[in-house]
Order: C-alpha cells, then sequence, then structure tokens
C-alpha cells in the first residue's frame, strides 16, 4: 500500500492522511442508491410479479406431480421396470420443481420488487417505551416494503407453495411402516394365543427340536422357532427378529437379576443373536470367557453378567429369551422376549 505522502491520489477524498486528525479514517458513508426497472416503470414491476408468483405457481405444480405419482402409480407385484423408472423419473421432476419454485420466487422477488437501499442506523438498548414502540414501527415499515400485503397474488400463491411443500415428506415418511419397535417386540416365540401351546427351541437351518439334554457345559446352538421353515411368507423377516443363540453354563457362574430366576433351565440361557448396536448378528462364542462378541463393531456381552455390555458401541444388553423343558424333555420359550430386539435408538423410541 503506497504511502500518503508520496502523492498518490486518495479516492472520494474522505480519508485522512497520517498525522492529520490524529490519523483517524472518516465515515465515507453509504454509496448512492441505483434504481432498478421496476423502481420507476410500473410495467417491469408488474411483471416481475407476475414472474414470482409463476415460480411459486410451478412450486405447486410440481408438488401435485409428487403426489399424483406417488399414490396413483401402482407398484404392486405385477409393476415392470419401466412403470419404476416412470415413477421415480416423476418423483424427481416433481421434488426439484416444488423446492426450486420456491426458492428461486423467494429470491427473484428479493431481488426485483423488494427494496435494496441500504440503510444505516446506531444500535441502542430499548430503554423506553417510546423505543419499543419506533421498533415496532420499524418491523411493521419492513413488512410494508416488502410489498406482501399489497401484492395479494404474490402473497397467496407463496402461501399456497409452503402449504403443500411438506406434503411429500410426509407421505414419504408416513410409508415407512409401522413402529419398529411394535414390529420387533413381537416374535414367534410367543406362546399360541389359542391353545396356550409354547414354542421349540430348534436348530437353525433344519428345524430340529433341541432336547436339554443335548446342550452341553461350553456347547452353542444357533436356534430358530418351531415352523418358521413351513412359513411361505415374511420367513426372513421372522427369522431376523427370532434368531437365538443357545448356550450352557456352570449354573454357579450365572449371576441372575431377581424376577429373571426362571429365565434358564440348569444352566442354559438363550439369548436374542441380534446386537443392540446396529443389528448386526452376535455370532461368536468365547467358550473360555463366556464373551459373545459382534464381529461388525466389536461390542461384546458377558454372558455370566446377563449379557451386560463390557466393551464396544451397544448400548443396552442383548434381550434374554425366557425358557424351560416341556413335559417330553425339549425346550420351549416361556414366553417372548420381554423387549424389543434389535438396534438401542429403536428401544429408545419405544421407552
Amino acid at each position: 500500500m503506497g504511502n500518503p505522502s508520496d502523492g498518490a491520489p486518495q479516492h472520494g477524498g474522505t480519508v485522512a492522511t497520517a498525522g492529520q486528525s490524529g490519523g483517524a479514517f472518516e465515515d465515507p458513508g453509504i454509496p448512492p442508491h441505483r434504481l432498478r426497472l421496476s423502481d420507476t416503470d410500473p410495467k417491469a414491476a408488474k411483471r416481475a410479479e407476475r414472474q414470482v408468483t409463476a415460480l411459486f405457481i410451478i412450486s405447486v405444480i410440481g408438488t401435485v406431480v409428487f403426489l399424483v405419482s406417488y399414490f396413483a402409480i401402482d407398484l404392486g407385484p405385477t409393476s415392470t421396470v419401466d412403470t419404476i423408472r416412470t415413477q421415480n423419473l416423476l418423483l424427481g421432476f416433481g421434488t426439484a420443481f416444488a423446492m426450486l419454485g420456491i426458492g428461486t420466487g423467494i429470491v427473484h422477488w428479493a431481488k426485483s420488487l423488494m427494496p435494496d437501499h441500504e440503510v444505516s442506523e446506531a444500535r441502542h438498548e430499548l430503554r423506553s417505551e417510546e423505543d419499543r414502540q419506533a421498533a415496532v414501527k420499524i418491523v411493521d415499515d419492513i413488512i410494508e416494503e416488502t410489498g406482501i400485503k399489497r401484492r395479494p397474488l404474490i402473497r397467496n400463491t407463496l402461501i399456497g407453495a409452503l402449504a403443500l411443500a411438506p406434503l411429500p415428506a410426509l407421505a414419504v415418511f408416513g410409508d415407512l411402516g409401522p413402529n419398529a419397535t411394535d414390529m420387533l417386540r413381537h416374535t414367534m416365540w410367543a406362546p399360541n394365543a389359542q391353545t396356550g401351546k409354547k414354542v421349540r427351541l430348534t436348530r437353525d437351518p433344519d428345524g430340529t427340536p433341541i432336547r436339554a439334554a443335548d446342550v452341553t457345559i461350553g456347547s452353542a446352538f444357533h436356534v430358530i422357532p418351531e415352523g418358521l421353515n413351513d412359513l411361505k411368507e415374511n420367513k426372513n423377516n421372522e427369522k431376523a427378529k427370532a434368531v437365538v443363540l443357545l448356550m450352557r453354563l456352570n449354573p454357579e457362574d450365572l449371576h441372575v437379576s431377581p424376577g429373571r430366576e426362571s429365565w434358564n433351565y440348569n444352566g442354559i440361557v438363550a439369548y436374542s443373536k441380534i446386537c443392540t448396536h446396529v443389528g448386526c448378528p452376535v455370532a461368536l462364542y468365547e467358550q473360555q470367557t463366556h464373551h459373545l462378541l459382534c464381529p461388525c463393531h466389536q461390542s461384546t456381552f458377558d454372558l455370566t453378567h446377563e449379557c451386560q455390555v463390557i466393551f464396544g458401541p451397544a448400548s443396552r444388553p442383548l434381550p434374554q429369551l425366557p425358557i424351560e423343558v416341556d413335559s417330553d424333555g425339549y425346550l420351549v420359550a416361556s414366553s417372548d422376549f420381554h423387549e424389543p430386539v434389535g438396534p438401542s435408538y429403536w428401544e429408545r423410541e419405544y421407552s
């Protein structure tokens, strides 16, 4: 930067040179305001108003296109790839026009019709009723300057666009399915509602029932509910909720909470195989330490203390399946899980 004393011109003539007036800089003030075409030509202002209105109407049309394509196009079992592609295309265009119409309309409104002159005001605390009334008047002036009161066409189309814009999101979120905790709280382990018959524990994947005598100390079984292999529909979904790990420990090694004394049978315990972190299968059993390990993120559960978390990101124990032995010596579930299986954020939603 040049030295002021070397004869270089000073822009605007408002900056004091070093040594003059204590070396302070003078306020150059607000630059002159340049009027826009819409400020001087009523026809241009009316044209800009129609353009803004058209953009808001485009947003409304985009939202309607999204809703019609979302609900009117049937994606049933007979739908083709072309049908799915057409719906996705309409959903994408509908969302794009709905959002861009509002955004570009507001920007165009601000740049072409709202006042663009700069104002400089001293900031001070509002200490009196007169100050508060002056602040209210400033807000009223701002609303008046936007023209929203005297331009009902823009106002009404903007209200319509903003009112319809959230509907696509509500439609999508509402179609995500039932509450996860409602689905994950109830599994095939629940006794038959009519007969009260309890579900046997069977080997995964062949479905062979498991006798208590078959489970030795240190052994581990991957277990599914009896009847799972007979399902024709939703077999994988039901299995994903109901898979269980079955192990036998020395009963003296188990630390049982009050009320859970009958949930195991002579040291045989059953726990959900679904990790409470993000739902990976807990498939590794360390016989020496009695630890269950999730291979995805290394969450570790202590089998001797009701599968409490001892390491890793999981925030709650694996749900325990209460078990007993029927009159034929086979292991059965005495009830369903007492809490939702799966990731903890679903359990927090439930509670």
